[in-house]
């Protein structure tokens, strides 16, 4: 194997999983740190400059960074599958224990730069683009069919998960920036607003139409069948306040965990969720299925709907026809009937939430926008640019379905491409991030970090009573980590930015390290092809999305490998070499966003 190049940007932000996975790379240990430390405020704004929504997210993210943690790989938990540590909800620690931090958010400048930016939606990613753009001097107009901005994590995200009171505080930070919000503006026509001349224009609308299932009876059983999103809508908005007693949600993502949990607060006491894959296959995250369940709310699964049943137009139930898994050559998953009688369950509404679907019809198909045979827009992944070069998108409205804090990347780069359009720049020339390694030694054998490693099993976050919880659709369910258990969470944290940096001219090859390796993950051995090299390692490298460091040829012809996967960062590799080969460097990753950071420096003309 090729020796390692450490100065390449992406090699150590890898090794840091939960940042590399989260898609607007937020530094996750160095926040935890932060709290850890007590200092909310400061892990609030390091929340803020990457994911923009911290009170909001740390409520209701999707969490890719969880499933990527290290710690899921190295704990031990008397054979249960290890714990992630809790990142999501230790963001929500440093929203509820902050200070006053207005007069650490960004000004719009007294002077603007002449240019104007229209965003229509007032979603995540609409508000991204708003928070990047208005302390530059753009003249940035939002534009939503509602009175209120946030888009779908207001009207579609219910109060008991996420208090109106949060969102209020933190789209209001964006807005106070100086941005002109046009709530109760609905736009009918993309063209009209190209046609007033604005530099650029961002469509962040979402996916605002749910699916529907046409079945025998949903038409004359319609007044008590509902489309989920729709549903949780008019509930957000106050219009549905009441629902009936038995309640059938069919759907297996995040949308029915939401219309089954919200129902059960509105007057169903028997409200099943019936989906038509296995409850493995289920698109709803694993703690959203939880928390349905541990609300008394059965999940039924292999059954496909067959039929709305009615008694003279009033719904009386629908009908199921029972099937099971079965996988082809190519691991390909059908799902077929068992052959057992169709089952019918009685109910008085049906919610359903079998998926969404983008809504486009008043984008005009003659003004120079693509779109591709499933009705979305052509837009470059990279850049959110639209076949019209001054027209981006983001969010649900660019690729589909996702969640919030994917929304929240497509506005940074939506903003990164603005700013360079009206600027004369290439979109397609992205701005490199801002990457550094600092030693975090104090002493022989003292580290600026905390390198104990913490043998606690992943905290619960306390719930509200659920007597109280579920009389109420708009009381909070989660009470959150209070300081003394976010301290304890926090301690979970394997610090893994603080990485372990190998210098092969101070290495005497003393084996030292090897010794004293907890997960014998550092190897003195020959070189060979990394296939080969991974299986003779002290421990054998088996994760291959994690990359072995490999060092120069060393003095006796060997070289060092060390498994990043499997890593506990703990530092006793360094404390133990008596040369210092061995250092633990903090790794800085700072995300460019627009602004004078992501232009290229004017160059002059040949002459």
């Amino acid at each position: 194997m090729k020796p390692t190049d450490i100065h390449q940007p992406d090699y150590f932000h890898k090794v840091v999983d939960c940042q590399w996975a989260c898609p607007a790379h937020t530094p996750v240990p160095e926040y935890i740190r932060l709290i850890a430390a007590g200092r909310y405020s400061d892990a609030y704004m390091v929340n803020w400059e990457s994911n923009v929504f911290p009170g909001v997210l740390g409520r209701t993210c999707d969490r890719p960074c969880e499933p990527a943690c290290r710690r899921g790989r190295v704990e031990e938990n008397n054979g249960e599958k290890p714990e992630p540590v809790a990142i999501c909800r230790l963001k929500r620690v440093a929203a509820d224990y902050k200070d006053d931090i207005t007069e650490r958010l960004p000004k719009a400048p007294a002077q603007k730069n002449g240019k104007r930016v229209a965003l229509i939606g007032a979603g995540p990613a609409s508000l991204t683009v708003a928070r990047d753009l208005a302390p530059l001097g753009y003249d940035v107009t939002v534009f939503d069919g509602d009175k209120q901005a946030g888009g779908m994590i207001r009207t579609q995200i219910p109060k008991f998960r996420l208090p109106e009171s949060v969102i209020d505080e933190e789209v209001n930070y964006i807005l106070n920036i100086g941005v002109n919000f046009r709530g109760g503006q609905h736009i009918d026509s993309l063209k009209q607003v190209v046609s007033e001349k604005y530099d650029a224009v961002f469509v962040g609308t979402g996916a605002p139409r749910g699916r529907d299932l046409e079945l025998p009876g949903r038409k004359e059983a319609a007044k008590n069948i509902h489309i989920g999103i729709d549903w949780l809508n008019s509930v957000s908005f106050g219009h549905i306040e009441k629902i009936g007693k038995r309640v059938i949600v069919l759907g297996g993502g995040n949308t029915a965990m939401d219309c089954c949990r919200s129902s059960k607060r509105l007057g169903g006491d028997d409200v099943k969720v019936i989906v038509r894959s296995g409850f493995e296959e289920m698109k709803a995250s694993p703690w959203e299925k939880e928390d349905a369940q541990h609300e008394g709310i059965p999940i039924l699964n292999f059954l496909v709907p067959k039929s709305f049943t009615h008694d003279q137009g009033k719904l009386t139930g629908m009908l199921f026809e029972k099937v099971k898994a079965e996988y082809d050559a190519k691991g390909r998953r059908n799902l077929v009937p068992t052959g057992e009688p169709d089952q019918h369950f009685e109910c008085d509404d049906v919610l359903v939430a079998v998926g969404q679907e983008n809504a486009f019809p008043w984008i005009e198909r003659d003004i120079g926008i693509e779109f591709d045979k499933w009705g979305m827009p052509v837009v470059d992944k990279v850049t959110m640019q639209s076949t019209i070069p001054n027209v981006f998108f983001g969010g649900d409205s660019a690729f589909g379905p996702k969640n919030i804090i994917w929304a929240v990347a497509h506005g940074h780069e939506a903003a990164i491409s603005i700013d360079k359009l009206c600027n004369g720049e290439d979109v397609k020339d992205r701005p490199a991030p801002m990457v550094n390694l600092q030693s975090q030694k104090m002493g022989i054998h003292e580290w600026s970090y905390d390198n104990a490693i913490s043998n606690d099993q992943r905290y619960k976050v306390p719930l509200k009573d659920q007597k109280i919880a579920l009389k109420n659709i708009k009381v909070e369910v989660e009470l959150g980590f209070d300081p003394k258990l976010a301290l304890a969470e926090a301690e979970r944290c394997l610090n893994c930015d603080a990485q372990t940096v190998f210098s092969e001219k101070l290495c005497i090859e003393c084996d030292a390290c090897v010794d004293i390796c907890p997960m014998d993950c550092i190897t003195f051995t020959d070189n060979g092809d990394e296939k080969e090299l991974r299986t003779r390692l002290k421990a054998p490298a088996d994760n291959l999305t994690q990359d072995v460091y490999v060092s120069t040829t060393l003095k006796t012809g060997r070289i060092m490998a060390k498994d990043e996967d499997v890593c506990l960062h703990c530092g006793l590799c360094a404390e133990r070499c008596p040369t210092g080969a061995w250092d633990m460097q903090k790794f800085l990753l700072q995300m460019t966003y627009a602004g004078p950071g992501c232009r290229n420096k004017p160059q002059r003309k040949a002459a």
